[in-house]
């Protein structure tokens, strides 16, 4: 017998022992039924997730708070549920730590206003346009010439499911984090950035969900126009570089680039762009970003700021499709503004929808919008809830013609001097579950649209941060219809808490939560989309196959 088959018998023999192992250690493989016959495979709690939260403000006197939760129910934390309760202690942990500092942010304090002209952009705006403008001249090199890591403190720690955490963060050199969770902190995990910011040119309440790393993002509805300040704002949790492209979309079709070697976005670092540096063309009010990564992943979300009427995040659209929803849209709002963008070759010609709280209407101002290919294209729908909230649904105008789309609303509410603004991206819908962090016992309005089947959804009020017990309500959705609610409050809330909804029976339902915090007058507002947390994935059952040891 060569050396050669004693290896292969030798190899056969480890890989049975091992086989013969995993099964009998292997838990509830015995009780299972659908693993034993095999019809498909496990779900089952994910044990690592992470989210990457942008740097939130230039502004000094900018307020911040962080709330990080992850669900108790569903498989994170119940014993037998599948995720390793108890099985080591060190494993269940949610952390968020600050990126590297990857640019020069000092700022100083904005000019009052009754100092502060129209349009005229506060000294930290100043700094963060120069910073940006430099990024992108130098091909995304950073404005400092040396980068120090920023504190490995935590910012904010989370060791049990079921309560949410907070942190507070002001002033205008709180960096970007970076959020890992584990174990049984990991399924659902979700963290909340919310920003107020009382005055000067970036003035609003600005809120974001922290998104998980990607390497394709869309966003519709930003602007390179003397009147928008918009950054995109680029966060790399890995150990190693990431290169990005990012591709502006005007009426007219692509604008030209400034950059042709992509942005190298370093290891464990944040870095934020000025969209109008990154082109020579025309200042352009309708714009679409396309952000791609030649190597590594990013975060990617853009801050919005418009003269005379706030500011606030925008987070990507879901992936281009034929027929959108955009949930979320107060029945105060007194502008509404409606971009799309068709990535592909043919044109699209959608028809335009309102799913109210009676039933799903086409609104009179316009009930079409064409979108050509490889152009953005927007429609002014004006006050158009006539207050109710509703969800704008966009679907082929035309049967057979299903041509793939992206798009975004911007969201104006108030009049004169005290407008707000806010953005709607199109979303996926709830699914099995999903949750939103930072909700306060005032000023919180969950917004739910069932765009096809009647839905029933349970809504899930947690503990507060600092105490209070938690409250559940079961909502039915009609048809075609959106529904507008004050969602269930924790008995004797102290502090922010968190609202899981849960998908019991029916057709898709889209949601979204309206935080509003009025300040001075000010009708300050942000919305945040509740998208399916994927707290579990589809496991296989792996088998012994030896027929790829045959020579």
């Amino acid at each position: 017998m060569n050396r050669s088959t004693l290896s292969l018998l030798a190899a056969a023999t480890a890989l049975a022992a091992l086989t013969g192992l995993a099964a009998l250690t292997s838990p509830g493989a015995d009780d299972d039924p659908v693993r034993a016959a095999g019809a498909a495979p496990a779900r089952l709690p994910v044990e690592r997730s992470s989210v990457l939260c942008p740097a939130p403000s230039s502004s000094e006197v900018a307020e911040t708070t962080y709330v990080s939760f992850t669900p108790a129910t569903g498989g994170a934390g119940k014993p037998g549920s599948g995720a390793p309760a108890g099985k080591d202690a060190l494993l269940d942990r949610a952390e968020l730590k600050p990126s590297a500092v990857t640019q020069d942010t000092t700022t100083v304090a904005p000019k009052k206003d009754d100092e502060k002209k129209d349009g005229e952009k506060t000294d930290g705006e100043e700094t963060e346009e120069k910073d940006a403008e430099k990024t992108a001249k130098d091909g995304g090199k950073t404005g400092t010439a040396a980068r120090k890591p920023a504190a490995d403190k935590a910012v904010l720690t989370a060791t049990t499911p079921g309560t949410p955490v907070a942190a507070e963060e002001n002033g205008a050199e709180v960096p970007a984090l970076i959020g890992v969770a584990s174990g049984r902190l990991a399924p659902g995990w979700t963290t909340q950035q919310t920003t107020v910011v009382p005055a000067g040119g970036a003035r609003g309440l600005l809120g974001v969900t922290c998104t998980p790393p990607d390497t394709a993002f869309w966003f519709p509805g930003t602007s390179t126009a003397e009147n928008r300040r918009d950054y995109v704002h680029l966060t790399n949790p890995d150990d190693t570089a990431a290169v990005v492209d990012i591709e502006l979309y005007g009426p007219e079709g692509a604008l030209k680039s400034q950059l042709t070697d992509g942005i190298p976005v370093p290891a464990r670092s944040s870095v934020p762009v000025l969209l109008s540096t990154l082109t020579a063309d025309p200042a352009t009010s309708d714009v679409t970003v396309h952000v791609t990564t030649r190597s590594g992943r990013v975060g990617a979300v853009i801050r919005s700021a418009v003269d005379q009427l706030g500011s606030d995040w925008l987070p990507a659209s879901v992936d281009p499709a034929p027929s959108l929803v955009l949930p979320g849209i107060p029945a105060d709002a007194t502008s509404v503004q409606l971009m799309a963008y068709a990535p592909g070759e043919d044109d699209a010609e959608l028809k335009i929808q309102l799913a109210g709280a009676t039933g799903t209407i086409t609104p009179a101002a316009q009930q079409t919008i064409r979108v050509k290919s490889g152009m953005t294209a927007s429609a002014d729908l004006g006050d158009l809830t006539s207050g109710e909230a509703g969800a704008l649904l966009l679907t082929p105008a035309q049967a057979g013609r299903a041509t793939p789309v992206v798009a975004a609303l911007r969201v104006v509410r108030g009049s004169g001097e005290k407008q707000e603004v806010a953005f709607i991206p199109a979303t996926g819908p709830v699914g099995e579950r999903a949750t939103v962090a930072d909700n306060r016992a005032k000023g919180t309005t969950l917004s739910l649209t069932a765009p096809g089947k009647a839905a029933e959804v349970r809504v899930t009020a947690s503990p507060g941060t600092e105490g209070g017990t938690p409250a559940t309500k079961t909502y039915t959705v009609k048809a075609g219809t959106t529904l507008a609610v004050a969602p269930p409050v924790p008995a004797g809330l102290k502090g922010s808490y968190a609202l899981t909804v849960e998908t019991l029976s029916g057709g898709p339902v889209h949601a979204v939560r309206m935080l509003a915090l009025p300040e001075d007058g000010i009708a300050m507002f942000t919305l945040q989309a509740l998208t399916d947390d994927r707290a579990k994935v589809a496991v296989p059952e792996a088998e012994q196959d030896l027929a790829v040891l045959d020579d």
